[in-house]
């Protein structure tokens, strides 16, 4: 086996939807396009209303898909990310978002550290040089920002919040938990203690183009104070934060249902 097959073979793609049939096409387009080597496209899709999963059934006979339906109750984005990854056939996960905000052609990027085994995990970042976030209001920049300032002395990565990430299959499974409040990166950053090998990449950020997003100032804002809560009952408290986090979650999971691609 060539080392360019052995690297396909290597890679599950997992991409969480909800509602988002008119990207689908364009995803798979744009991710072929790129020539990633790549085993499979795990769609998981919580609980669409629309014609999301048909769009993935009508691609399975031309490109390596799989669809995952996720019809339990409140699955949230974490947990369709950990149904994806207990059913990749990878070794090596890269996981976005289905709204095209992701891009493609920096896949390729995610992955070479991991395959150079020089990290264990790659967070695509919009907040180092060369990042963006093209097309944000003002008030959507400042409370990511600031999210994800919160949580830099406790992973390093200067954006741990973001969804744009490869990761080795046998990791995540081992570190995040199977669901989460909290961002996967985040959790799993924190949850490895030191031994996770973390690298960022620059990577520019879109605003959808197609379907409706639901963030709100007043739904990011919501999450925004109690991630802070949180934040001090871990660095002060102990004890608290677990309490704490269980109300974050619980919020998270409501932000992801009201809020999908962001």
């Amino acid at each position: 086996m060539t080392d360019s097959s052995a690297r396909a073979r290597s890679v599950s793609i997992i991409v969480p939807t909800l509602n988002e049939e008119e990207n689908i096409a364009p995803l798979v387009s744009q991710i072929t396009a790129c020539a990633v080597p790549f085993r499979e496209i795990l769609f998981v899709d919580d609980h669409s209303t629309d014609a999301t999963r048909a769009e993935i059934h009508a691609l399975e006979g031309t490109d390596p898909i799989r669809l995952i339906e996720q019809n339990a109750a409140d699955v949230g984005l974490a947990g369709a990310i950990m149904s994806g990854a207990r059913a990749a056939e990878g070794e090596i996960l890269v996981v976005m978002d289905a709204d095209l905000s992701h891009p493609s052609d920096r896949i390729k990027d995610l992955l070479a550290p991991l395959f150079a085994n020089t990290a264990d995990l790659v967070v695509g970042s919009r907040y180092i040089k060369g990042g963006s976030t093209q097309g944000w209001p003002m008030w959507r920049r400042i409370v990511s920002r600031a999210g994800a300032a919160l949580a830099y002395p406790l992973t390093g990565p200067h954006d741990s919040m973001c969804g744009f990430f490869a990761i080795r299959r046998c990791r995540l499974l081992e570190l995040a938990p199977e669901t989460s409040g909290f961002k996967i990166v985040f959790e799993t950053i924190v949850r490895a203690n030191g031994t996770l090998r973390v690298r960022e990449i620059p990577i520019a950020f879109r605003e959808r183009m197609r379907g409706k997003s639901k963030m709100s100032l007043g739904i990011a804002l919501r999450f925004f104070f109690h991630w802070l809560q949180a934040m001090f009952q871990h660095l002060f408290c102990g004890v608290g934060y677990r309490q704490e986090r269980e109300k974050l979650a619980s919020l998270s999971e409501t932000l992801q249902h009201e809020a999908p691609g962001k």
